[in-house]
């Protein structure tokens, strides 16, 4: 069942997974909030400032002129107008309205931030796509273009937008003064857009010597010390919160406050990097994307304390050496990460053009800072990003930097703390196997109800596919579909999910999986790579299934079990959903598959278990099925493969065996 988030029945449920230690900071925040509203506070003075935290001589002169061109191309489509969010085309960018929604046309109401009705789509429209410009990234963009080539056109529009935006949106009032998050990556964008507008007239004018700017900037430093994501909140929310304020507080560390906040934050920082990624280097909400985000965070804050000779504990480069090595470790041969859990396209810091390889830029940056080690992917791919932060970054290997540690030899591909394996076959094949928790803390906020799902790429392709996110807010039935045990590939039971919704970011009851087998040899060179895993959403009956790997035959066996008592006319639904490249030609319980890569016709065959009667769906809605989201707020008709059958009686449901046998030229 879903509940609407903000109804009474959520916040209760919601209530239902916090300690009374969460339940104490947030009474405080109520208090403090209501404070605020009748005695808002005061910026104090400021006299003086100077920004120091500029990028050494030489540092654009690194940037890889495709990079380059790529950046420059971005911002000129933006000083048209130009601009997509979510899947959403822009051409009001000249001259935005803040609170405007153009997905549903409506504008949010004016108010006390913390009374606006933000999750209530009639009421303010579709809050992500009226927070993301605000996030100001497409104005680092701009930047970026200005400190490369000189043209003041870029600076100026910047500076327009940045007056226009502080005059629309005044300390406290309105939908930008809600999220954490919100405020946290702002700054982090204003950090930028002053360190690359440094060689602009009027820079100084903009920021250090505006009053409208200072004010600004200490109001949102002061709402991020006040109110904190606490608990069951402090994912990846917390550190894009301590990110940002510990960036501000060392780049524009103006204020009476600005030693306090800057301690404070990385405090923050340092405990909540540790607390949100496993010991092997994954991220602890088992979403990929926000493995991203939260590494883009990372490196970001620690490139301003190395810019203002802060030191930062070692343990902070350290869990960002771990998630780096994890990521090299498990992409695909096209560096393409696992699609796992929620996405919603966050990034920590923009300065390049579309057409950026997201990932790659990452792997880069971390060979830049950490050394890439031999069995690291190579990376080909430039971006603008990665001399940025390396002018910054003290490297690694520097001494005092960082402890000694020991890092993988050769590319590891079970993470037996995330539950996460990666098989890999000859011809490029690549299989992730989720046997992991269900989700980061006792709300699960990110998580899908995947358990035992596989993921499975030919050569970067999407065979079998994870649908993906599309959503958070406004349309339920979406966000429920693209969690659903249905939507991925994986057993339901009775037509219900392993675990129990109780809202679009909550998780009342989650399944517990445990991985029994996890040979994740390389099998590109012969053998048999082997996983096996269960899990108990499905009390008292245990989903087991088993997934082999073989290299001779190109062919990967997924071997499903339903164990343990249940009851009379069980339903049982195995799903398979085929990525958006695919083509498939259902006949019985054998679907044929074909797909075209680098202009070449590929093929496969899926042999469906004979004890299941099997349809094809795609692009249906009533209710939905059969979709990929290939970002966040897209979605286009993908085929899913859908098999249904019964149990009788009690005891063992038999096995219900899947092959995907990968053709080669000239087979049958």
């Amino acid at each position: 069942m879903t509940v609407n988030s903000g109804s009474p029945a959520w916040y209760l449920r919601r209530l239902s997974r916090m300690g009374p230690r969460e339940v104490g900071g947030r009474v405080g925040d109520t208090v403090r909030r209501r404070r605020w509203r009748s005695e808002p506070p005061d910026c104090p003075s400021v006299t003086g400032a100077r920004f120091t935290a500029v990028l050494p001589a030489g540092t654009f002169a690194a940037i890889p002129p495709d990079a380059a061109k790529r950046l420059i191309a971005e911002a000129d489509r933006l000083m048209y107008g130009h601009a997509e969010f979510f899947g959403v085309v822009r051409d009001d960018l000249t001259d935005p309205d803040w609170w405007c929604d153009p997905k549903t046309g409506r504008r949010a109401p004016w108010g006390y931030a913390f009374d606006v009705p933000y999750r209530n789509e009639d009421a303010v429209g579709d809050i992500k796509q009226i927070w993301e410009p605000s996030r100001h990234q497409y104005l680092t963009q701009l930047a970026a273009a200005y400190a490369i080539t000189g043209d003041e056109r870029y600076a100026e529009r910047v500076a327009e937008h940045l007056r226009s935006w502080w005059k629309a949106n005044p300390p406290l009032r309105g939908v930008h003064w809600i999220s954490g998050i919100e405020l946290g990556i702002r700054l982090l964008s204003w950090v930028w857009i002053r360190r690359l507008l440094d060689g602009w007239p009027g820079a100084a004018g903009l920021f250090e010597g505006n009053p409208v700017a200072l004010n600004q900037i200490w109001h949102h430093q002061r709402w991020l010390a006040a109110f904190p994501s606490r608990g069951s909140s402090a994912n990846n929310h917390v550190v894009a919160e301590a990110a940002g304020q510990f960036a501000a507080s060392c780049a524009f560390g103006w204020f009476p406050s600005s030693a306090r906040w800057r301690a404070e934050a990385l405090r923050s920082l340092e405990r909540h990097l540790r607390s949100n990624t496993f010991p092997s280097g994954l991220n602890r909400e088992l979403a990929t994307e926000y493995h991203g985000l939260v590494l883009e965070l990372g490196l970001a804050a620690v490139a301003e304390a190395d810019a203002a000779d802060v030191p930062v504990p070692a343990t902070i480069r350290l869990v960002l050496l771990r998630m780096t090595d994890a990521l090299a470790a498990v992409v695909d041969n096209r560096l393409r990460p696992p699609r796992q859990g929620d996405a919603d396209d966050g990034h920590g810091l923009v300065v390049d053009g579309e057409g950026t390889d997201r990932w790659a830029s990452l792997l880069a940056t971390g060979d830049a800072v950490f050394g890439r080690l031999a069995w690291w992917p190579t990376v080909t791919g430039t971006d603008v990003r990665t001399p940025l932060l390396a002018a910054l970054i003290r490297p690694y290997a520097n001494k005092g930097t960082a402890p000694a540690v020991a890092r993988p030899a050769s590319r590891p591909g079970h993470f037996a703390d995330a539950g996460m394996t990666i098989l890999r076959g000859p011809a490029e094949i690549w299989c992730r196997c989720d046997g992991g928790p269900h989700g980061f803390l006792s709300i699960a906020a990110h998580a899908h109800a995947d358990a035992l799902s596989v993921e499975v790429r030919h050569d970067g392709v999407d065979v079998l596919a994870d649908p993906g996110t599309f959503c958070y807010h406004g349309q339920p039935e979406w966000r429920q579909y693209f969690r659903s045990t249905l939507g991925h590939n994986t057993l339901q039971l009775d037509d219900i999910d392993q675990s129990v919704s109780g809202g679009p970011f909550l998780w009342t009851r989650q399944a517990r999986s445990r991985v029994l087998v996890a040979d994740a040899s390389d099998a590109s060179d012969g053998g048999t790579a082997r996983w096996c895993a269960e899990h108990d959403g499905y009390q008292p009956s245990v989903h087991r299934r088993r997934v082999e790997l073989t290299a001779a035959s190109q062919e990967l066996r997924i071997v499903d079990e339903v164990r343990g008592q249940h009851g009379p006319h069980r339903t049982v639904r195995l799903a398979f959903h085929l990525g958006p490249a695919i083509a498939a030609d259902l006949a019985d319980n054998r679907a044929v598959l074909t797909w075209t890569r680098d202009g070449e016709e590929r093929s496969a065959v899926l042999d469906l278990p004979g004890q299941l009667s099997w349809r094809s769906h795609r692009g249906e809605t009533d209710p939905p099925l059969g979709w990929y989201s290939p970002g966040f707020g897209r979605k286009e008709p993908a085929t899913t493969l859908v098999g249904t059958g019964f149990a009788d009686g009690s005891g063992p449901l038999g096995e219900f065996t899947t092959v995907l046998r990968f053709r080669g030229p000239g087979d049958e």
